[in-house]
């Protein structure tokens, strides 16, 4: 992990406890007979999640409609301050703007960036429950935190980002699956890994668009590339999540076809390791 993701000690389980009661009923003692949660548990995850933001990130409330997409926090933060790295050679003392696009239900990346950072942030999403979500979640930093409803599923940026604003970064979490098949295919491999004997579930959850899109996430970012150019004035890096390092050459393709310069961020948390792509257009 990032070295000032604060999540790279084990989690202390009794002060997560403290700070939120609920966390208690959950916690288990695993094979190595230390606390820990079943991680193929939704509601554990999610009583897990609420802890941890009001534990390190003083979130008092937080909650999701049920099926929607449940973090993990640890690498969420991760990003966050790789986005940090990213943006450090920012000439002017202006405060820093992110948009997040996709935000989700969980608006967890807005609530990460204004509470590590102090940043500003936009938070945007094509679905009506997440947007309200987002709100609700968003309350307690409504003087950082600006949601926003993407009218258009075809567009990303317009109509979010409006004539005269600048972000210092965009970031993303896209729909990485082509199709639900290959979404439930994944989540079964994962509860596996979780060596979990439960039934079929979603252990964090997700909607149709959280979780796939037609094409998969290189055909969402091949997008995402193409619209970026018509606001390159406006933003100073675009970034994104990329999954499956085999998406990698296509993406390059087209980056390098917007014009765009661009690097690859690898970053890693535990035996997980995944990647984010930034690029800009020198103007």
């Amino acid at each position: 992990m990032h070295p000032k993701n604060l999540h790279r000690a084990p989690y202390d389980f009794q002060a997560l406890k403290n700070s939120h009661n609920p966390l208690g009923e959950f916690v288990i003692l695993n094979k190595y007979n230390t606390e820990s949660i079943d991680f193929s548990n939704p509601k554990a995850v999610i009583e897990l999640n609420k802890a941890l933001l009001k534990h390190h990130y003083s979130i008092d409330s937080w909650t999701l409609p049920e099926g929607y997409l449940c973090p993990p926090i640890p690498g969420r933060a991760d990003y966050i301050h790789h986005i940090s790295d990213l943006i450090a050679s920012k000439k002017n003392k202006a405060p820093i703007k992110g948009l997040d696009v996709g935000t989700g239900a969980n608006c967890i990346y807005p609530i990460l960036g204004t509470q590590i950072y102090g940043w500003k942030m936009v938070g945007s999403d094509i679905d009506s429950v997440a947007v309200a979500s987002a709100l609700k979640n968003s309350e307690q930093l409504k003087d950082s935190i600006e949601i926003r409803k993407q009218a258009a599923n075809a567009d990303i940026f317009n109509g979010i980002i409006k004539e005269g604003e600048y972000f210092d970064f965009v970031l993303c979490n896209p729909p990485f699956h082509a199709s639900e098949k290959e979404a439930i295919s994944g989540t079964r491999r994962k509860l596996k890994n979780l060596k979990s004997d439960s039934a079929f579930k979603q252990n964090f959850g997700g909607q149709a668009n959280e979780l796939w899109c037609n094409g998969g996430e290189a055909l969402f970012i091949k997008r995402m590339i193409k619209q970026s150019v018509s606001f390159k004035n406006q933003v100073g890096w675009f970034t994104c999540l990329v999954s499956k390092s085999e998406n990698l050459p296509k993406i390059y393709k087209q980056l390098s076809k917007a014009k765009a310069s661009y690097q690859t961020i690898e970053m890693e948390q535990g035996n997980k390791k995944s990647r984010f792509i930034a690029w800009q257009f020198i103007v």
